[in-house]
């Protein structure tokens, strides 16, 4: 039975990866297993409309089911919920956009994203990952985990997306190690090239990170000549530990300062 699950759940992580519609074979081929046993599987998925056959060809991609799922997972996320009018506000006093991260494995999950409130055309983010050592999102939860925690990110996949990313074990330590002396991550052009973002920690009531949250934006108005602008850093600090107050963290939080 467990295995089964592990089974139908490595099927929907294939179809949710970079190609969206699979075939029978294609998903036996990529998980190592007999066509039977994926046909079986993926016939059970299909009934409960976790996933859904394209007529046209014959193919597999996710079902509106896991829409239901995500948007209630987000829905009853408490982060996310207590984060909704401090990002709306570090939006309005940075004048740019705000991003709310928890960790996801290898990668970070966007839960929660302020438009930048300029009225002009952006794309919400919300459920996007993106790899944890190269976004400051990341690497500030990352810095207050456990030394185990640590080194089992610090030994996984770590891809370069950009010229700029740190992907070197090393230096990512001692990228964390300042980060957790200054309460604040600061990332330049590692995720996508011309961007940046300025991210702290957020803390829960058991004292251990949940998320962090920051500012994302053009790296010539946040990182004016290489150089972290002064007045978004401790905005972002500010309403962290005011996030983290209102999760019962702010005790944590002082302690990480």
């Amino acid at each position: 039975m467990i295995q089964s699950v592990r089974r139908a759940a490595a099927i929907l992580r294939e179809l949710g990866a970079e190609q969206p519609r699979l075939g029978v074979t294609e998903l036996a081929e990529r998980l190592g297993l007999a066509k039977a046993t994926v046909y079986g599987l993926i016939r059970a998925l299909e009934e409960d409309e976790l996933v859904e056959r394209d007529v046209e060809t014959g193919k597999y991609r996710l079902g509106p089911a896991l829409l239901l799922l995500g948007n209630a997972f987000l829905d009853r996320h408490e982060l996310r919920a207590r984060s909704l009018l401090w990002a709306d506000s570090l939006a309005s006093r940075t004048s740019e956009a705000v991003r709310v991260g928890v960790p996801n494995g290898m990668s970070t999950l966007i839960v929660h994203h302020a438009f930048r409130p300029d009225n002009s055309l952006q794309i919400l983010e919300v459920g996007a990952t993106i790899p944890w050592h190269a976004c400051a999102l990341g690497r500030a939860m990352a810095a207050h985990q456990d030394e185990m925690a640590i080194g089992s990110l610090l030994d996984g996949s770590l891809p370069r997306l950009t010229g700029r990313t740190i992907v070197e074990p090393d230096g990512l330590r001692s990228s964390l190690d300042a980060i957790r002396r200054d309460g604040v991550a600061v990332e330049n052009q590692e995720a996508v090239i011309g961007e940046g973002e300025i991210a702290s920690p957020v803390f829960g009531q058991v004292g251990r990170v949940v998320g962090a949250i920051g500012v994302v934006g053009p790296v010539e108005r946040l990182l004016p000549e290489g150089h972290v602008r002064k007045d978004i850093l401790g905005a972002v600090k500010e309403v962290a530990r005011g996030l983290s107050r209102d999760l019962g963290g702010a005790r944590r939080y002082a302690r990480a300062r």
